[in-house]
């Protein structure tokens, strides 16, 4: 009988690992943090804990004294040798005193309207934008009126939210209600911030629409499936609300996402630094090193810039652009995370970094991986209409699609070590890098021709936005249809034409006896029989018709007897090449020499080639012998005999067999030693069409002086 599960805290509920315990320090026992009034941010302070009970006899927890003011730990004597830490009470006071580079010097002011996905195709997502006439922007929020109240309202008191407690720079979970106590309170004994409160789940989400330009690149938002195995990621709406003082250290938004950021009321001060190569190394020695807390980033780089965001004022960050961030006044604020095509490699590159510094998966993007590959086989869709429609794509595209190609090589091969694989179901990996490879190698030709101009006609291109709407694409692949239908619509004949149909014409009426075998593999026949030549497939229309007599009367073709030896002989090479004629019936064949074909009264006998006779083609498998009837006639005459003895013949292709590895294929046969219907060759893949047997005809017919 299994024990039963131990019972914790004043409730006697088993253990709960999402919830939030403390121990006393006296019975031992364990406590939910919410059963007994204690915050996990509480409990850093706590230097002996009493529960309820014990409190009773030995009174109340004795708390830590502080004993510095610029240490995460508050604890640590002040001897004057500890440098400051990030984030402490005398951190804040040294960063408002400090001078930095105007961010005027990076930041891009623009209108609302202005801001749209072809201005950024054109101009790039380099540098940070910052809006102060919002109409246009198509950005929706809340009234300034909206309070922190407000958003217990709408998203829910009973929310478990992460918090940070800015002193130490650790996070620590509470529920949303004790959050906004606080924030309303009178005392606030710490300073605490909210930056990750993601409500596109609740209620609040209906007030805030996206703006248009982060929406409308949004790699979310355009190539994630509905039927993903993958949960959706939602990181387009977050609510941030922080107290005076609340500092976030230098980092990069995960996954090198893109950032929409909109201070409602209050203010922020945001310290940025561009993602140069030096200035990427640099920053990831940094984030790896044992004392980053005590190291400001800023006097790392060469320039660091200081950009206020005051109320009302909308900021985009571009990719991979190191920021920290100070609330120098009570705020809230909305933003959200978008990834887009304009700087593929620079978000491959800071995920790269991110798993090299083993980030936790908390704070790194959700399913990045999986997305990149639903974007691959989106943009390799792109590059192939583009294509087809003549039209080159624009170099961000390009470069985006060669350092997405490079990433997912990688991904594939660290799946032998690491099988956390996040490539979709519906996804052939190899297959889909094989083809985006091939596309960016057809471009790279391309890049040969001049830039502006067409090279099939020579015509100036329209330069394509990947940004279009739906409609715009779906108006494209309805012309590109029309055309193609206008492409395989019947066009006047040629010469050539009609003695292509002419030549069809006359192997339609070649018989081959019907096929004398089980359902399932006639099916199967007949498959490999549609892949066959058009000459050979239109002849299969007519296998109920299994006599062959053809004779050239003025210039007609009408059925009797081969006319002579040469002609039947090429007629049978020309369906031995087509893989059309094969015994089906081992037991007829008579084990000895075979017997040629014209030993009746027909015509004179002709010495049997060394390599087996001549109308049978090398890729045929079995002995080479002349087909026979039952009763030991020559071929020529049971083909004049009509009736259910009639010998049968099939299509042997070697293709049904299962394929060998190379190294136990056997050897290709030799060329046959003569072969008059090959001319002692074998024909290449592609090249035995209906003209070239015709012409095969005529020039074996050409001693009889007859013309087809």
């Amino acid at each position: 009988v299994m024990a039963a599960a131990p019972l914790y805290c004043v409730c006697r509920q088993p253990y709960d690992v999402s919830r939030f315990m403390i121990e006393c320090d006296i019975c031992k026992d364990w406590f939910h943090g919410s059963c007994v009034q204690v915050e996990e941010h509480h409990a850093v302070d706590i230097d002996v804990y009493h529960c309820p009970n014990c409190d009773v006899v030995n009174g109340p927890s004795l708390m830590k004294r502080r004993t510095n003011w610029h240490r995460h730990d508050y604890t640590e004597p002040d001897d004057g040798s500890k440098p400051v830490q990030a984030g402490t009470a005398v951190f804040i006071s040294q960063l408002q005193n400090r001078s930095f580079a105007s961010g005027e010097e990076v930041l891009v002011r623009m209108q609302g309207e202005s801001v749209t996905p072809r201005y950024l195709e054109k101009h790039g997502f380099s540098q940070p934008i910052a809006v102060t006439e919002m109409e246009g922007l198509g950005l929706r929020l809340p009234p300034p009126s909206f309070s922190v109240r407000d958003v217990e309202q709408y998203v829910g008191g009973n929310k478990v939210i992460d918090v940070i407690d800015v002193a130490r720079q650790a996070d620590s979970k509470m529920k949303l209600s004790e959050f906004i106590k606080y924030y309303t309170g009178d005392q606030r004994p710490k300073v605490l911030n909210l930056i990750s409160l993601e409500f596109s789940d609740t209620r609040m989400s209906e007030l805030v629409v996206v703006p248009d330009v982060a929406q409308q690149m949004s790699w979310v938002e355009n190539y994630w499936p509905d039927d993903s195995f993958f949960p959706k990621p939602f990181v387009q709406k977050y609510c941030l609300m922080g107290v005076k003082g609340c500092y976030t250290d230098f980092h990069i938004d995960f996954g090198g996402t893109s950032v929409w950021y909109h201070v409602l009321w209050g203010e922020k001060i945001f310290y940025l630094i561009p993602p140069t190569v030096a200035n990427l190394a640099l920053y990831e020695a940094w984030s790896s090193s044992t004392n980053q807390s005590e190291v400001f980033f800023g006097d790392k780089v060469d320039k660091c810039y200081k950009c206020v965001v005051p109320q009302g004022t909308t900021l985009l960050i571009p990719t991979g652009w190191i920021h920290a961030v100070l609330t120098s006044q009570d705020c809230m604020a909305f933003g959200g995370n978008f990834l887009h095509n304009l700087n593929i490699g620079m978000q491959l590159r800071c995920y790269e970094m991110e798993r090299r510094l083993k980030t936790p998966d908390l704070f790194k993007f959700p399913y990045f991986e999986a997305i990149c590959w639903y974007v691959a086989k989106n943009l390799l869709e792109t590059l192939k209409e583009l294509r087809e429609d003549s039209r080159p794509p624009q170099t961000y595209l390009v470069e985006g699609v060669k350092a997405l190609i490079g990433a997912l090589k990688t991904w594939l091969k660290r799946e032998v070590t690491e099988p956390t694989s996040e490539v979709p179901d519906h996804i052939r990996p190899n297959h889909l890098i094989k083809e985006l490879t091939k596309e960016v190698r057809y471009l790279e030709v391309r890049e040969q021709q001049p830039a502006d101009q067409d090279p099939v006609c020579g015509q100036a291109v329209y330069q394509k936005t990947s940004f279009d709407s739906y409609g715009a694409r779906r108006a494209r692949r309805a012309a590109r249809k029309l055309r193609e239908q206008q492409r395989l619509a019947p066009k006047a004949s040629s010469n050539l034409d009609v003695l292509e149909r002419h030549t069809r014409e006359v192997l339609r009426r070649l018989e081959v006896g019907p096929l004398e075998e089980d359902p399932a593999f006639c099916s199967t026949v007949h498959g490999k029989l549609n892949k066959v030549s058009t000459a050979s497939a239109a002849a299969l229309e007519f296998l109920e018709d299994n006599h062959l007599r053809l004779t050239l009367v003025n210039g007609r073709i009408i059925r009797e007897r081969p006319t002579s030896p040469s002609t039947a002989e090429a007629i049978q090479g020309m369906l031995s090449m087509a893989g059309l004629l094969c015994p089906s019936d081992p037991q007829k064949e008579a084990p000895g020499p075979p017997e040629p074909w014209w030993s009746g009264p027909e015509g004179p006998p002709m010495p049997t080639p060394a390599g087996g006779p001549p109308h049978l083609h090398p890729r045929l498998h079995g002995d080479a012998k002349s087909p026979m009837d039952s009763q030991g006639n020559s071929s020529s005459e049971a083909w004049d005999h009509r009736g259910p003895e009639t010998d049968t013949y099939q299509y042997c292709d070697p293709s049904m067999s299962p394929p060998l590895h190379p190294s136990k294929r056997p050897a290709p046969n030799p060329p046959p030693i003569s072969n008059q219907a090959t001319k002692g060759k074998r024909p290449k893949k592609g090249m035995a069409t209906a003209k070239q047997r015709l012409s095969k005809i005529l020039k074996i017919s050409r001693h009889s002086r007859v013309f087809v």
